[in-house]
């Protein structure tokens, strides 16, 4: 394990930051380096963080307004005519309404442009079910051709921002609205495809992608109070999935445990079914959201509510480990 993790993770001065706030430094970064990044916005430019760029490079910025088709049918023609496009709205919005010209006009001409979706989640908080997008990473991941990114904290989504600049193909990346625990540091390592294991345990293997993975950190250290000893797995990238990690960690604890804060069905807990189904079975426990909208609070309230936080996971997660026995091959 040679993965980095930022001070007192667990203490109440953790630093917390809104993960969309890394997205909007690492795109005024991007254009720094390359005058053909382009940027389109919905609406929502100083939501998104998109405000950066916009400031910087303001004949490199179209504000298409309120039409999310629109948005990103433009952004394949500039991807086609050699720029490399960014777009940002939030989640519900996009891909949730313009999902078909996401996949007619990028997906299937395999335009690299660089889909931002943002206020993914229920810790979106009192916007409430309709801008709550638990759906996108399932939608986005079945898509040929495209790159589905959920980063861990704001550190990571500059990085990942970068390195979708230089990818040439479409890529997603999905963003949280409210301040998150930073549990990176700007030594730990991001590749697109690449999962980092951030903790060694061998009783189970939890597995998370976006801000979950902190939660699933903290559900470790709880654990480990109770003599077991999780093995956690950080997947920034759901595709391309990095199945050399996840088949090793199954193999190491003989069961796993998935968590996003989306829906459990075709998301990243679907990817790794799927995954174990083909190459590996042993016992999976997805957790995340099971087949229902989200609601209004707050974020805090919510992630309590949906079950989403290190101690609800720990709660849930009891009957299950005492009962499901580890499987190993042969």
């Amino acid at each position: 394990m040679n993965y980095p993790l930022a001070d007192n993770l667990f203490d109440d001065d953790v630093m917390l930051e809104p993960i969309r706030a890394g997205f909007g430094r690492g795109l005024k970064k991007a254009g720094e380096k390359n005058d053909q990044i382009v940027a389109l916005c919905a609406d929502l430019t100083e939501s998104t963080q998109m405000h950066l760029f916009r400031d910087a490079f303001p004949e490199r910025f179209i504000e298409v307004g309120i039409a999310e088709q629109n948005l990103v049918t433009v952004a394949s023609g500039l991807a086609r005519a050699g720029k490399i496009p960014f777009t940002s709205s939030y989640a519900a919005f996009s891909p949730g309404r313009n999902w078909e010209q996401i996949r007619t006009t990028i997906a299937l001409n395999n335009q690299p442009v660089k889909i931002v979706g943002s206020h993914a989640g229920v810790s979106v908080g009192p916007d409430g079910a309709t801008h709550q997008m638990l759906e996108d990473i399932a939608l986005m991941r079945v898509l040929p051709n495209m790159v589905v990114i959920a980063p861990g904290d704001s550190v990571e989504a500059e990085k990942a921002t970068l390195a979708m600049a230089e990818h040439n193909t479409p890529c997603y990346l999905r963003l949280a609205r409210e301040k998150t625990p930073v549990f990176s540091t700007e030594a730990s390592p991001f590749e697109i495809g690449k999962a980092y294991v951030l903790r060694e345990g061998a009783d189970v293997g939890l597995v998370g992608t976006g801000a979950m993975s902190y939660q699933l950190l903290a559900a470790a250290e709880i654990l480990a109070r109770q003599g077991i000893e999780a093995r956690v797995v950080h997947v920034p990238t759901i595709k391309p999935l990095d199945e050399t990690v996840i088949i090793e960690t199954a193999q190491k604890t003989g069961r796993l445990v998935t968590a996003e804060e989306a829906q459990a069905a075709g998301g990243l807990g679907g990817a790794v079914a799927e995954l174990l189904g083909e190459k590996l079975p042993v016992p999976l426990n997805r957790i995340g959201v099971r087949d229902r909208f989200g609601e209004s609070g707050s974020p805090a309230e919510l992630m309590e509510h949906f079950r989403l936080t290190g101690e609800t996971i720990v709660e849930d997660l009891q009957d299950w480990l005492r009962d499901t026995p580890r499987y190993h091959q042969g």
